[in-house]
């Protein structure tokens, strides 16, 4: 679905700084159930953000289904018994045959990996090498898909939202967690309650089949064909030795191809029971009526027979500086990443810190590798604290002439700046002071204040949007160069160097130019994405990006800027055509 694209970027461009100047006032309401509602009323604005969290991101998966929490993602707007279909029996018997075609297929698809594993053959998934039973059974799953889509109502939810003046329904997944939320008139949150609890009680996982060929498309896109895409999967497989953030949050392709209904509604009643979610508005609403909704809505769907399992593998220590050298279309750089600390660790409020003063056009890096010596086009850090572990990484883009080794000598300089000499408190004071402000001008918005409570809910507790900001405010000179001498060793790092591609004539195009490695791999991926637009959804979009872009920080207007420029200029070509 296309609005959930704007999440994925939506989530890239206000990025994690979380430090605030004003306490956040919640009301917690527990059900029997076990759902835990976060209610923050807000008399104004007539409309609510609301949302909810499944506590269950790609790090719960297992080798074998990685990218079933990302296909739930998709699978959870399928509809439910009463929400996308004509004729609900006749579509669940569809499905039972299906489902039973499948796992023939799957007989036959079985012999041609055989094979394919012994050479065989050379591709699997070629149609002429299968057998006359394999293809009689593929033309009748057809046939099936064909019946079934007579029966389905496209996008009910959309519709049924976006007909009572409901807006920016999305999705987003990531590691730690699956979020999904929704603007809702005030006066229409009954809808939210009933939608939303209908879709956990009586979810109907049509499409099953077709959605996975969409997540393995969303793929593509979103790795296959950008510059530095794989090159990417492959340093977090370089990076991390035995943690499960060393697989993508979109699976493996081999998974995606062969996951089954029975593993992601295993999947799913372990993960998406009532006891492992979080619900969240804030807006102007009344309280006591969200609390009898809740009862009334939520209150229904029963309570996990057992608790969420998690994640057991750790990261192991490691013992030796990891290297990869890649040849891709893209403008020479270098990505430098070393083992640090998850998110609530007590080292990590000098990391993010320190990382803010490393980062953004008035950073050390900005004006010491593009300003002062030249040898980068743009330069960044910053400290990544997921729920289990942690990385912090450099980046830098090699300015023509120079190498990206010229870049990651000047790089470390910096880094040992930081081990050896203690930063100005004044330059300490302004990063402070520069994060209470932009998250002070961030939780102002319904929507931003509903993502970050769910966010943090999922991770430590939704509290800690109150006692991070004394944390950060407390980090001194000392505990910065405490920080940069644990983590900033050699043997915990890896490094992957970009060179351009010999034989590519490709073009970096000059509205990236100022961006860093991660920035413009964003604007990348959503070049690819709107390509599949039409202008209605374009046009949609560009509302949405620019009403949630508006509480951007200031160290990613850039970025900002660049994204709207391409969006725009694509609206025009797009509105030339339907002229």
């Amino acid at each position: 679905m296309t609005n959930r694209i704007g999440a994925l970027v939506l989530a890239a461009v206000v990025g994690i700084v979380d430090a605030a100047a004003q306490e956040v006032v919640v009301e917690e309401v527990t059900l029997d159930n076990g759902m835990t509602l976060l209610l923050l009323p807000r008399p104004g604005d007539p409309n609510v953000a609301a949302g909810w969290v499944a506590k269950v991101g790609s790090v719960y998966e297992r080798p074998g289904i990685t990218g079933v929490a990302h296909l739930f993602e998709h699978m959870m707007f399928k509809g439910t018994a009463t929400i996308g279909t004509r004729n609900i029996e006749q579509d669940l018997q569809l499905i039972a045959e299906l489902d039973e075609l499948k796992a023939q297929i799957g007989v036959e698809e079985a012999t041609l990996l055989e094979s394919h594993r012994l050479g065989q053959i050379d591709d699997p998934s070629d149609p002429a090498l299968r057998s006359a039973r394999h293809q009689e059974l593929t033309e009748q799953f057809d046939a099936l898909l064909s019946e079934q889509s007579q029966l389905l109502i496209k996008e009910d939810f959309s519709r049924l939202y976006s007909g009572q003046g409901a807006s920016g329904m999305n999705a987003m997944t990531s590691y730690d967690f699956t979020l999904y939320f929704v603007n809702v008139p005030a006066n229409k949150l009954e809808l939210w309650f009933w939608m939303e609890s209908d879709r956990l009680l009586n979810p109907v996982f049509r499409e099953f089949y077709s959605e996975r060929e969409v997540v393995h498309e969303e793929r593509r896109l979103r790795t296959d064909s950008t510059p530095t895409g794989k090159f990417q999967e492959q340093f977090d497989a370089l990076f991390w030795q035995s943690s499960p953030y060393s697989w993508p949050i979109v699976g493996w392709p081999s998974d995606l191809e062969g996951i089954t209904r029975q593993e992601a509604l295993a999947f799913f009643s372990l993960y998406y029971a009532p006891n492992n979610l979080t619900a969240a508005l804030v807006g102007d609403f009344d309280p006591a009526e969200a609390k009898v909704l809740a009862e009334r809505y939520f209150g229904r769907i029963t309570r996990g027979s057992q608790s969420a399992p998690q994640p057991r593998t750790r990261e192991m220590p490691q013992l030796g500086e990891k290297r990869m050298i890649a040849y891709a279309d893209t403008n020479p750089q270098v990505s430098i990443r070393y083992h640090s600390v998850p998110d609530g660790h007590i080292d990590e409020p000098a990391l993010v810190v320190l990382g803010q003063m490393l980062n953004g056009r008035t950073g050390r890096l900005y004006r010491a590798l593009v300003e002062d010596q030249e040898v980068a086009t743009s330069a960044s850090g910053g400290q990544g604290g997921f729920k289990f572990e942690g990385m912090f990484e450099l980046n830098g883009v090699a300015k023509e002439g120079y190498t990206p080794e010229d870049v990651e000598a000047a790089l470390y300089a910096e880094i040992e700046r930081l081990k050896t000499e203690l930063v100005d408190e004044r330059e300490l004071q302004k990063v402070k002071n520069q994060n209470a402000a932009s998250t002070f001008r961030e939780l102002r918005a319904n929507f931003m204040l509903m993502y970050r409570l769910l966010m943090r809910d999922a991770n430590r507790g939704w509290e800690t949007i109150n006692s991070d900001p004394p944390l950060y405010e407390a980090v001194t000179a000392e505990d910065i160069r405490r920080v940069a001498n644990t983590y900033f060793e050699p043997e915990n790092r890896a490094v992957a160097i970009y060179y351009r591609k010999e034989e590519s004539d490709e073009a970096l195009d000059p509205r990236v130019i100022g961006l860093d490695q991660e920035e413009r791999r964003q604007v990348s991926q959503l070049q690819s994405m709107i390509d599949q637009f039409d202008v209605d959804q374009l046009a949609e979009f560009i509302l949405q990006f620019e009403q949630n872009a508006a509480q951007a920080p200031p160290d990613s207007r850039d970025m900002v800027d660049v994204v709207l420029e391409i969006l725009r200029e694509r609206l025009e070509v797009e509105g030339a055509g339907g002229r």
